[in-house]
Parts: C-alpha cells; structure tokens; sequence
C-alpha cells in the first residue's frame, strides 16, 4: 500500500462551497511568475470568495526561495506542511520543519528558503491575492 504524504491530501482534496465542489486533483500546479524553482496551486481564489480570501499550497524546489517580499494589504498565514526551510520574517530569521505556522501582516517583508528537499506549504490570504 502506498504511504500518503499530507501534501497528497491537500493536491487532491475537495472544497467544498455552499453552491459548488471543486476537486483540487483537477487543479493545475504554474510556476510562479518571479520566483525561479516555486510552484503553486490555487485552493481557494479570490475571485471565488469576493476577494475575502484565497488559499494555496506552496512548492518550493530544495535550494530555491520565495524571495524578499511584502504585501501591501494582505495578512497572510503559512503552514508548513512537508519539508523544512528558513523563514525570514522581518529581522528574525526561523528554521522549521513540518508543523510550524507563520503570521505575516501586512507590509512586513518576509523570506522562504526550502532547504533539504522541496518544501511544501500551505498559504492562506485575506484578502485574498
């Protein structure tokens, strides 16, 4: 029997809308358009929630980073789901694994390194990106 990774169950959920289901096996992975080596796969889209909200797993190749960034409105939330890495959030600079969850408000510059293999998170907007 294969051994299923929680990555595995997010790439292949079902969200469920009080008017639609959408299954995220049918949702395509894209590159991010100015981070060479991180993918991502809309969960949640904004223009699905009015704007309120959006939610996406997160791949980045070992050694790539989502690069020094901020958001000018966004809160945003990002849970480590498979993998470790370094986090760099303002001045301080975190190195987790699996499990940890970060809080990024708005225009506070923040890093993600994934370190070992690809790392894979969960990130979540609001409002959404």
């Amino acid at each position: 029997m294969k051994e299923s990774r929680i990555v595995d169950l997010f790439d292949e959920a079902k969200i469920i809308y009080p008017e639609k289901e959408v299954n995220a096996k049918e949702t395509t992975w894209y590159e991010h358009p100015a981070f060479k080596g991180v993918f991502l796969k809309d969960l949640i889209r904004g223009k699905d929630t009015g704007g309120q909200f959006s939610c996406h797993i997160v791949m980045i190749e070992k050694g790539c980073e989502v690069g020094n960034h901020s958001h000018d409105v966004q809160w945003e939330f990002n849970e480590a789901i498979d993998g470790k890495g370094v986090f760099i959030l303002g001045d301080k600079e975190i190195r987790f694994n699996a499990g940890y969850s970060f809080v990024t408000p708005p225009g506070v510059e923040h890093t993600v390194i994934a370190e070992g293999k690809d790392l894979y998170i969960l990130a979540k907007f609001v409002p959404a990106l």
